[in-house]
């Protein structure tokens, strides 16, 4: 898959201005990668992130800082002081011929310089101003601290992951927070996807808009089974050692250790996974000692976490997959002849141990950005998919601070005009039934034949923006429906409940998968069938998209691939969502979100310092991370046919996604040889202490807290009531505190296992300090009033589950609001509900011939 040769990003042609710490950097990193000019404004004393580690031969300095370097690649410096009004003018010029600010400062520093959306809207109305904040900027918590470790907290991520609990159930280790910056990878990507979508609107009308997102909001969606598993059932999830949460705890870990002390994961679940481990075994001389239930072999596979009975018979292959991974070391383990024979299998990696794969470098997933300061280049992952049309752009290394001012800011001043588009396109349908507001891609029709979170995630947001999204199933391969199902008994039964409920058994009523595909229109289409392959053509014709998650070459091997659909509409955006992605040595591999963790290096990052086993994520974190890149990804494509006319094939990988964020650890193994070492609830490079996630009175309830300033430490033993901390020299400094963490973790250990979990977090937020209980779905769900006045869920109604709660996006639109229900205003589709309306209305058929077709197996 090559682009042209005068390939650019998809984004060409934008200017961004950002004024950003961590909570927003990420999100001008994506931006500047798609190709757009980032221009970030610095304070005389610089941004505050160039004074997080690790620093280059570990010397600080605020050219140094490797942390800077990976989040500010490809942008642009220039230093103004808010103080001074002809800086303040300056950048109202700037900002007047921009297309997109990207504003992630204290709320009201930029209104007050003259320099808010309000401000700057009258003078440049096609402005598309988007707005990051810890909490939101109204609410009961609005003016709360935030760190990476407080938002994994509050937002789930730790309830989900850590590591096992004794056999009488009782933990014994704290939640563990997935490493690192991830709460600020979940914002800056669902930022991105808004911004997109806020930019498709403009090429059509022509108006800016104003967007905001809480990192709180964005954090709390991005779970997986726990939100939807209490919603419908009451259920709660318990976090296990580097693998999904569940709602029984099970026997054995999916991860196995080699004889040399390192990591891999085998996913054996069911029958046909059970015949895949014999066949790898007899290959490698071995005799696989049980015998396989050959009537599970064809049943649908279930959503990774979802199955709770037989646990048991679901161990055993697990530990005979253990006794083969302690026969080889780590490098020697046969993984790819693994892979071969069918299995869910990879190492876990450590992220700089990705660089130097073929299949990696094939893609183009890292390059060398020459640091001419240094007189060498260093490694970063630069891409994350592939385009027969638009290119990743690596571009320049992070600027220096102020490098730029003299050749951006004295340019003259200009009117933000949209880009040359093509001519405006039919409108499908009107607006949302939730704010009576149009949505933003409302000329965009989508054959989606994703399955699974990471595909079917990221159509969930392009229907949640206005396209109508046409979801293709058959009976014998269906998505996957039974996750979270409602309960026995309908929503009556869950208002009135007090513990967990039985789930029902009929497909049509799964609540994960109402949460994932909500706003979508269902088909049901036999396309390996002449007739129905006839049917798929006739609507590729009349979409715009076609998505696709299946393994690479299934659409080919049909008559679907990229050419034979660029016959039937030249300008079609095909977009397909892999493991691994299509091209390069792995395109056939097997892969689901915690395979694609394992390789990627996600898993490997998190947990407590070696000897301790991986704590991983307990939940397929990939998965939604691949979800919000492929949704990128196609609105992206979006935007840059609205500008060329030309559609594109896009290749997207969610463990390239997840490769993308690790960038500050590879590019420490780049500049300093350093690998990556496990560190517990520690703060990674940003200096902190105390630093973790501390035991709280009640079982298993625990509160993050990060001090990072003097300020910070004194308010904590303030609130703590224990003065003699602030006379201890171990803690006279934080230099001394990072160098007595253990002692310190005690103490402060010591005084809230005693306390309630929120009167401590309440107390230290009052008090100036980051603090946030870790919360479960629970806690999100029932009680959480920041998430309730941010409207963090949405009532749906589907046609047999009935009306549920499910997450609605969490960046917030102002002029084209995204909506959940989408155009259809309604939960997720039962299996085949829209049949009458695509083949009778869309296509013309009529009522006998829709009923031909089912007798023949066809729809």
């Amino acid at each position: 898959m090559t682009p042209p040769r005068d390939a650019a990003g998809s984004l060409d042609g934008i200017r961004v201005i950002e004024f950003a710490d961590e909570q927003a950097e990420y999100a001008g990193l994506l931006l500047a990668g798609m190709g757009a000019e980032v221009v970030k404004v610095e304070p005389p004393e610089g941004s505050a992130t160039r004074r997080i580690g690790p620093y280059y031969e570990d010397v600080p300095g605020p050219e140094r800082s490797l942390y800077f370097w990976h989040y500010n690649r490809g942008k642009r410096s220039v230093v103004a002081d808010l103080s001074q009004e002809p800086d303040r003018a300056r950048l109202a010029e700037l900002m007047a011929g921009a297309d997109i600010v990207l504003d992630s400062t204290p709320l009201g520093q930029l209104a007050g310089a003259g320099l808010g959306y309000d401000d700057m809207s009258r003078r440049n109305p096609g402005l598309i101003y988007a707005r990051v904040s810890p909490f939101g900027d109204s609410g009961p918590w609005a003016d709360y601290k935030g760190s990476d470790l407080v938002h994994l907290a509050l937002g789930g991520e730790m309830s989900n992951c850590g590591y096992d609990p004794q056999p009488d159930g009782t933990y014994d280790t704290p939640p563990i927070a997935p490493q690192m910056w991830q709460a600020y990878h979940i914002a800056g990507e669902q930022v991105v996807m808004g911004i997109l979508a806020a930019l498709y609107h403009r090429g059509q009308s022509g108006a800016g808009q104003y967007l905001s997102c809480a990192v709180h909001e964005a954090a709390a969606k991005n779970t997986e089974l726990d939100l939807m598993s209490w919603v419908m059932r009451r259920v709660p999830l318990y976090r296990q050692t580097c693998r999904h949460a569940m709602e029984v705890v099970t026997l054995a870990p999916t991860i196995s250790q080699t004889k040399d002390g390192r990591w891999f994961i085998g996913v054996v679940a069911g029958g046909k996974d059970e015949q895949n481990l014999a066949a790898f075994m007899k290959r490698l001389g071995m005799e696989y000692p049980l015998n396989v239930d050959e009537d599970t072999s064809t049943q649908p596979r279930a959503i990774p976490g979802s199955s709770t009975g037989g646990l048991q018979e679901a161990a055993r292959p697990l530990e005979i997959f253990q006794r083969v991974t302690r026969k080889y070391t780590w490098r020697s383990f046969p993984w790819e002849m693994a892979q071969e024979a069918g299995l869910f299998c990879a190492p876990l990696r450590r992220p700089e141990e990705n660089v130097a794969d073929p299949h990696w470098q094939r893609r183009g997933t890292y390059a060398e950005v020459e640091h001419p300061e240094h007189g060498r280049s260093f490694t970063y992952p630069v891409s994350k998919w592939l385009s027969t049309e638009t290119e990743w752009v690596a571009g320049r290394r992070a600027p220096l601070l102020g490098e730029d001012t003299a050749t951006v800011l004295p340019r003259p001043p200009a009117t933000a005009t949209p880009s040359a588009r093509t001519a405006p396109r039919e409108r499908l349908a009107g607006r949302s039934a939730k704010q009576d507001k149009p949505f933003a891609l409302d000329d965009v029709r989508i054959l989606d034949f994703s399955w699974f979170l990471a595909s079917a995630g990221g159509t969930r947001f392009l229907s949640a923006f206005g396209a109508q999204c046409i979801k293709v199933e058959w009976a014998a391969h269906p998505d996957t429906r039974m996750g979270a199902m409602a309960p026995v008994g309908g929503r009556a039964a869950r208002e009135k409940a007090r513990g967990p409920l039985p789930g029902v058994t009929d497909p049509d009523m799964g609540g994960q998968f109402n949460n994932k595909n909500a706003g979508k229109l269902g088909i049901s289409l036999n396309v390996r069938h002449p007739e129905g392959l006839a049917i798929a053509r006739r609507l590729v014709q009349l979409s715009d998209v076609v998505a696709e998650g299946f393994s690479p070459g299934v659409m080919q091997r049909w008559g679907l691939g990229y050419e034979q659909l660029r016959e039937l509409r030249p300008d079609v955006i095909y977009a397909q969502q892999s493991g691994m992605g299509a091209h390069g040595t792995y395109g056939r591999f097997r892969a689901i979100g915690p395979v694609a963790a394992a390789l990627a290096g996600t898993a490997e990052m998190s947990g407590l310092p070696d000897p301790a086993m991986p704590a991983g994520w307990g939940y397929s974190y990939l998965d939604w991370i691949g979800a919000y890149s492929f949704a990128s990804a196609i609105l992206a494509a979006l935007v840059h046919r609205q500008v060329t006319g030309r559609g594109q094939w896009i290749d997207a990988s969610q463990t390239e996604a997840g490769i993308f964020v690790g960038g500050t650890s590879v590019l420490d193994w780049s500049a300093n040889g350093r690998a990556w070492s496990r560190i517990g609830n520690r703060s990674p490079y940003k200096p902190a202490a105390p630093h973790g996630a501390y035991r709280c009175a009640g079982g298993d309830n625990w509160i993050a807290v990060a001090c990072f300033t003097e300020a910070e430490w004194q308010a904590l033993a303030r609130v703590a009531g224990r003065p003699e901390w602030l006379a201890d020299p171990r803690f006279a400094t934080l230099a001394d505190r990072l160098a007595h963490q253990d002692e310190l973790d005690d103490l402060v250990t010591a005084w809230t296992a005693g306390e309630d979990r929120y009167d401590v977090m309440h107390r230290l937020q009052r008090a100036g300090v980051a603090a946030g209980v870790c919360q479960d779905a629970g806690d999100r769900y029932d009680t959480d009033p920041q998430l309730a006045h941010l409207e963090w869920l949405t009532e749906v109604t589907g046609s047999k589950i009935g009306r549920w709660p499910v997450a609605e996006v969490p960046v917030k639109l102002d002029t084209t609001p995204a909506y959940i229900g989408g155009r259809p205003d309604r939960g997720a589709p039962a299996y085949g509900e829209d049949n009458e309306y695509v083949y009778g209305e869309l296509l013309g058929m009529s009522t006998k011939q829709i009923a031909a077709l089912a007798e023949d197996n066809v729809i």
